[in-house]
């Protein structure tokens, strides 16, 4: 979403990945140099995974792991690259060791329990995430004892339970926020959203049971990282950003990037930002109702020399009366409203 919203020029970064690289070899294993040995390298995972929102290699490597890596890896003796995954022998596990296990290309096998990258709670009584849980522990009592594996899938488990209680936290001021009309700008001051909406951007996948939210009953908002209140994008930023390095870190043992790097910290600041921009705002809406002011939002949030170059806009003016899931004829993955998060 934060790419479809934007002009190319913005999002090289995201592109980069998401459309040139994405499912083709030559991503892992180089075009120029077609070589097994540097594909099972840790370095070759780094171009795409990182960064605020996916914090992978950070992660991994100022993690036990990736330090016992980054230490001995040119020691033949302690890492030989030139042996098939299936025949491994390391020291310590690279990316590739856990997550392509043995050779198997479908990293997402290897993928941990919760949806969204760690970013909402998955049902771990159901069958399919004990499944995944055995598969983890798995891999871990290749050097650990399948006791201690699940002692740390558990200590995980605690760590995002605690991050989701934050963030529920925070969702809700900015809700009721929302709710009570003092948000400045709402949704519909604003310009569309990249689906051409005026829905609120933190309702993701979640249905609205009034106009409160911007649109009408069965609808869902879609992601805004720009041109919105910084109450919304102090939440974004909580939960894309903040719980994610708390869960990354988890679950690659960077007690660092779960606490100090902005993870459980980072998480306590934005909540208290939150409350103090909520408690300003109640303020002035009490001060302007108090002295008669009736405030309009500022022009500059509805349109703009940047901003006229955003999808939604685009589509508004172009295709008026449909969304971009009107234009899409199989949105896939673009869903949000019904795609389901199926195993793969």
């Amino acid at each position: 979403a934060w790419s479809i919203e934007r002009p190319p020029g913005d999002t090289a970064g995201c592109t980069f990945c998401h459309t040139s690289s994405e499912e083709r070899c030559s991503t892992c294993h180089q075009r120029h140099q077609f070589d097994p040995k540097v594909a099972r390298r840790a370095e070759q995972c780094k171009t795409c995974h990182w960064g605020k929102d996916h914090r992978d290699w950070e992660a991994y490597d100022i993690g036990l792991h990736g330090v016992v890596y980054q230490v001995n890896k040119w020691k033949p003796e302690q890492f030989d690259f030139s042996k098939k995954l299936s025949d491994a022998d390391y020291v310590g596990p690279t990316c590739q060791y856990c997550h392509v296990r043995g050779g198997h290309h479908n990293v997402q096998r290897f993928g941990t329990v919760y949806t969204s990258m760690g970013m909402s709670m998955a049902d771990r009584g159901a069958p399919i995430w004990n499944e995944k849980r055995d598969r983890w522990v798995s891999v871990c009592d290749d050097c650990h004892s399948q006791r201690f594996a699940r002692e740390q899938l558990q200590a995980l488990d605690e760590a995002v339970k605690d991050a989701g209680l934050k963030y529920r936290e925070t969702f809700k001021v900015a809700e009721d926020l929302l709710v009570d009309g003092v948000l400045d700008p709402m949704p519909k001051d604003l310009c569309p959203d990249w689906s051409g909406q005026h829905l609120w951007s933190l309702k993701i996948g979640a249905y609205h049971d009034g106009e409160a939210y911007g649109g009408k009953t069965g609808e869902s908002g879609e992601f805004r990282m720009s041109n919105c209140t910084d109450v919304e994008r102090l939440c974004l930023e909580s939960v894309g950003h903040f719980q994610t390095y708390i869960y990354k870190g988890m679950a690659h043992g960077s007690w660092n990037d779960a606490t100090y790097s902005d993870g459980s910290f980072g998480m306590d600041r934005w909540l208290v930002n939150v409350k103090q921009n909520a408690s300003r705002a109640r303020r002035l809406a009490t001060l302007e109702k108090k002295v008669g002011i009736t405030w309009q939002p500022e022009e500059f949030w509805k349109t703009g020399e940047w901003l006229d170059e955003l999808t939604g806009p685009y589509i508004v003016k172009n295709h008026p009366g449909k969304t971009i899931f009107d234009l899409c004829p199989d949105p896939g993955w673009l869903d949000t409203h019904h795609a389901p998060a199926e195993e793969v």
